[in-house]
């Protein structure tokens, strides 16, 4: 008996759907393909990215094709915030002041960006009380939520945090790893813990989450995450930091001056390429190990204890073929924010897909050792006090910190401090800190 061709075709069509749905699963289960490859920028433009990178900007800089420095700035050279153990380091707590505007009933979308520290002309300085002017305290916008009671509250929606300037070693290292990876090996974690947890074990760390970027891509670089890509996150510091426009982005306006006049970008393609491919090109840390037994044995040690206890379920140590880089490049709750005993719900909750204010990227651990005070805000001056700060998903890696004797907690710093910055780096300009816009 002959199949009616209805049928036949229905079963093509059944069997089509189950093969690529096969596929996507197979392609979901895969890794990213691993870095390969090291980052390669020609001679020419390595040697024009350093002269931008360590360049002290001034307005009118003969060096741009705009207006130079500023109108608003924090600093006049990207050298004065990445100095740390060598030129491209960490900014040893010259913080900035970020910015976050939660969302409110007439306004649904969040709003962030930075204070400016230093303008070209005083009138231009911004202050945290201009934010408030822009984005005014919404009368009962918040409903505060307690044990035993339950009260509607004025809601202000800005939030002002400081922020650490980061080293940028190996930056071009991290700029290819696969987001495919980062996704895959968030899948293997979140398989694991369910797994433990059906076999009655506890998870010391839950599994964090991407930064899924409004376009759908994975954010790697800034502390939020913020940014996909090495490029995009090099344009942003132009831009915000220094007040250099470049092909990617304009240059900041004064904080509540849209009107104020655009220029054409301070940077052309071919110099914002350069200053790109030399950050790419920066040296990537390495573990250091001490040249004495002992020294060399307390850090193996601390180095296993570092897995045992559970850093590494954070601070993964090979991630996509770029070996002892030390994150996940995930958001984590790693703070732990008192409310006072209660909790707030705002009327208009932030979106789903944004960090909260206790989430953070893992920043890589790599150089950790030569990039002191730490966490985002650099309020840990030493890294005792840096992991004992960790909170809420690292409370259990912390407690079995603690349990630890004198002994194998100082093998645990030993080994942090084996972390250091690339030996082949460029020795910083002299006394960067002084070209530094105060806070």
């Amino acid at each position: 008996m002959n199949t009616p061709v209805s049928v036949r075709a229905a079963r093509r069509i059944g069997f089509g759907v189950l093969g690529l749905a096969g596929l996507w699963v197979a392609w979901a289960l895969l890794p990213g393909l691993p870095v390969r490859e090291a980052p390669r920028a020609g001679v020419e433009a390595q040697t024009v990215g350093l002269t931008l990178f360590e360049h002290e900007w001034t307005p009118n800089d003969p060096l741009a094709n705009g207006d130079g420095l500023g109108p608003v700035y924090n600093a006049n050279s990207c050298a004065a915030c990445h100095f740390q153990g060598g030129v491209g380091g960490a900014g040893a707590s010259k913080n900035v002041l970020a910015f976050e505007v939660h969302p409110v009933p007439r306004r649904k979308d969040v709003h962030t960006g930075m204070l400016h520290l230093a303008a070209v002309t005083p009138t231009l300085r911004e202050k945290g009380g201009t934010l408030h002017d822009i984005f005014p305290v919404e009368p009962k916008g918040s409903t505060r939520v307690g044990t035993c009671f339950r009260e509607v509250v004025d809601f202000d929606p800005v939030r002002v945090e400081t922020v650490n300037p980061t080293a940028l070693f190996g930056a071009g290292w991290i700029d290819r790893i696969s987001p495919k990876t980062l996704t895959h090996d968030l899948l293997v974690k979140s398989v694991g813990a369910i797994a433990g947890e059906l076999g009655g074990g506890i998870t010391p760390v839950p599994p964090g989450r991407p930064r899924i970027l409004p376009d759908g891509r994975v954010g790697k670089f800034g502390w939020k995450a913020q940014f996909a890509t090495l490029e995009e996150f090099v344009a942003s510091a132009c831009a915000n930091e220094l007040g250099l426009g470049t092909p990617k982005m304009p240059q900041a306006k004064p904080l509540g001056r849209g009107s104020y006049p655009s220029v054409q970008p301070d940077l052309n393609g071919r110099q914002f390429g350069a200053l790109v491919g030399f950050v790419d090109t920066l040296p990537r840390p390495r573990e250091v190990v001490p040249a004495d037994a002992a020294g060399a044995e307390l850090a193996a040690r601390g180095k296993t204890l570092f897995t045992k206890i559970g850093c590494a379920s954070c601070h993964t140590p090979d991630v996509g073929g770029v070996a002892a880089v030390y994150s996940d490049f995930l958001l984590h709750r790693v703070i732990d924010i008192d409310k006072g005993g209660y909790r707030e719900e705002p009327q208009t909750p932030m979106p789903a897909d944004h960090p909260r204010p206790e989430e953070w990227k893992t920043p890589p651990l790599w150089g950790v050792a030569d990039s002191a005070p730490y966490f985002h805000d650099g309020a840990s001056p030493t890294l005792e006090t840096a992991v004992l700060r960790h909170a809420v998903d690292a409370e259990r890696v912390i407690e079995a910190y603690q349990r630890l004797n004198g002994n194998d907690q100082a093998a645990i710093i030993a080994f942090l401090k084996t972390l250091k910055a690339p030996t082949d780096a460029r020795p910083a300009p002299a006394a960067p800190g002084n070209r530094l816009a105060s806070n």
